[in-house]
């Protein structure tokens, strides 16, 4: 990665955008880690922003932990942090061998057709129904694999978990709080793995720094925007989310 004086005005502009994305995500609407992705994406190197952003995303699931400490299904979610090991595990092999281009088509292709199974199943099953299916083992395989994944791949592991935690009528405060602590878990698992593979290292550790404050003050702003969201308007929007940065992923590759 260029040293930061190098980086021009309008890719801090960009930057501080993201980081701002990245905190709200992570209290309010967690479709927006996507679109953080994109636009780390879109001003460093690939493999560079996602080490940037793995260490924001620690701090905005430090805050979240925090704000929603009291609305965690803990039961959920030791069923899904086993099979969210395999999928970490099978992303960091990805990440070896795999190139950009690569990486973005299989995940773009991974969270469509998930959204769109997801989607007719929810629209064909009665609520209670989905909870009872949900909790099962082949739900929390299905989405716990394919959550640590993605998310080790590209930091895309969001989309996949929403749609789970949705479909398995979460509300809002549920949501968020299991989240929380869901990728925070997570993210403590893949930084050693991130670091042992050469992606962290002084230059993002003082991008990290500067951006920091950012997160911060978003994910406060995130605490008192989500007090004003009804359960249905949360779900159209992480849904939205989800389509639009599956679309994302695959429309801009080279």
């Amino acid at each position: 990665m260029e040293s930061l004086a190098d980086i021009s005005t309008v890719s801090w502009v960009v930057l501080i955008l993201a980081a701002a994305f990245t905190g709200l995500a992570k209290t309010a609407l967690p479709g927006l880690t996507t679109v953080s992705v994109a636009l780390f994406a879109a001003v460093l190197p690939a493999r560079e922003s996602t080490a940037v952003l793995l260490l924001l995303l620690l701090l905005g699931d430090l805050m979240a932990v925090w704000i929603y400490v009291k609305t965690v299904d803990w039961r959920r979610l030791l069923k899904l942090v086993p099979w969210v090991l395999i999928g970490v595990v099978a992303g960091a092999a990805f990440l070896t061998w795999s190139d950009n281009k690569v990486m973005r088509v299989a995940i773009g292709i991974i969270l469509l057709v998930l959204t769109s199974l997801t989607l007719l199943v929810m629209q064909r099953t009665s609520q209670q129904t989905l909870d009872r299916a949900f909790a099962r083992p082949a739900a929390s395989g299905l989405y716990g694999t394919l959550g640590g994944f993605t998310t080790m791949a590209a930091n895309s592991g969001g989309p996949v978990m929403a749609l789970y935690f949705i479909a398995s009528g979460f509300d809002v405060k549920r949501f968020l709080g299991t989240q929380a602590w869901f990728f925070f878990i997570v993210n403590v698992i893949k930084l050693p793995l991130s670091a042992g593979i050469g992606l962290i290292n002084e230059q993002t550790l003082k991008l990290d720094v500067l951006l920091a404050p950012v997160v911060i003050i978003a994910g406060l702003i995130g605490k008192k925007i989500v007090r004003h969201i009804d359960q249905k308007l949360f779900n159209r929007i992480i849904i939205a989310l989800t389509i639009i940065s599956s679309a994302y992923l695959l429309i801009t590759v080279n």
